[in-house]
């Protein structure tokens, strides 16, 4: 399944890190800065099929999202399930860097939080599926090429994954922004 990518810095990140991933690229033909070269570039090498269009075209493409001049059809993210993260833990060799998220509905912040946990080398980022943000093109972008390289997964049910994790021999620490202690 493909889906659309658009903004310079999550496009230019998933040329740089899965452009394999990338089939189309729209760019509107009157930008010509170092930004759009360097994407222009990055698609020349990935052999990717570039389009210069007027601004118009990329507003139908993403009609709600500020595409910043360049539009990408990429394979979209996939998120992981409950039965998918014990596989994802056994391929994972020394002790597991995750990130577990609750509450975290807004679609910016976890396209935050994807590009942190990103940076600080995370190994999964894992979310209720209830009463939380998911994999949105919003949040793809403002992850910025995070969201094709850290694994996301959603949970049924929050608590028994952590209860499983712990019994996996898996450390917790919890952090919470209103707590005393």
């Amino acid at each position: 399944m493909s889906d659309y990518l658009y903004g310079l810095h999550a496009v230019q990140a998933v040329l740089e890190r899965v452009p394999g991933d990338v089939s189309e690229l729209w760019v509107d033909s009157k930008r010509h800065d170092q930004r759009i070269a360097t994407i222009l570039q990055l698609a020349k090498e990935a052999s990717v099929t570039v389009h210069a269009v007027d601004k118009r075209k990329l507003e139908t493409l993403v009609p709600n999202g500020r595409h910043q001049g360049v539009v990408a059809q990429a394979v979209a993210p996939g998120v992981h399930s409950d039965a998918e993260l014990s596989a994802l833990l056994d391929s994972i060799s020394e002790p597991p860097f995750l990130l577990i998220l609750d509450g975290v509905t807004d679609p910016h912040n976890l396209g935050a939080c994807l590009r942190s946990a990103d940076a600080a080398g995370v190994q999964a980022v894992i979310a209720p599926k209830d009463r939380a943000a998911s994999l949105t093109p919003t949040v793809i972008k403002v992850a910025s090429g995070a969201a094709q390289t850290v694994p996301f997964v959603q949970v049924t049910n929050l608590a028994r994954c952590l209860r499983d994790l712990k019994e996996r021999g898996i450390w917790l620490v919890g952090l919470d922004g209103y707590a005393e202690q």
